[in-house]
């Protein structure tokens, strides 16, 4: 796959869109629900799974190196700037040092499962189903 100029400049500057959007939505989640549980690491990765289950449903999902424009700013740029694997991943870890097993391996439970279902009804609400 050769990546040109533009395809870069698509997932930079929807890179820095999407983690600009991660950091104000997880500022907001944690001030109003607090920070004894990594809710908006959660909120930010299960909205993430719907829009890009939504885009999915939109624009198909590719099936070969050649990638949209579309495809890249929102999927590639956004959506991966948006979303946060790293960040879930230490959260969790934290929480099971912390002493609190439960609470880690319901973060595991509700970003894997919740988010699956969501990218499935975003989805579906682009029409993809059709």
């Amino acid at each position: 796959m050769s990546v040109g100029f533009s395809s870069l400049l698509l997932v930079a500057v929807g890179g820095a869109l999407g983690g600009m959007g991660r950091l104000a939505v997880t500022n907001l989640v944690t001030r109003r629900l607090g920070a004894t549980f990594p809710w908006g690491t959660l909120v930010v990765n299960l909205s993430g799974a719907l829009v890009a289950g939504w885009v999915a449903g939109r624009l198909g999902v590719p099936t070969s190196l050649e990638l949209s424009a579309a495809w890249l700013g929102l999927a590639v740029g956004v959506l991966g700037g948006y979303t946060t694997v790293s960040s879930f991943s230490l959260q969790t870890l934290s929480l099971w040092q912390s002493g609190y097993p439960r609470r880690a391996v319901g973060n595991v439970l509700a970003t894997c499962l919740i988010g699956l279902l969501l990218a499935a009804l975003g989805w579906w609400l682009a029409g993809g189903a059709q």
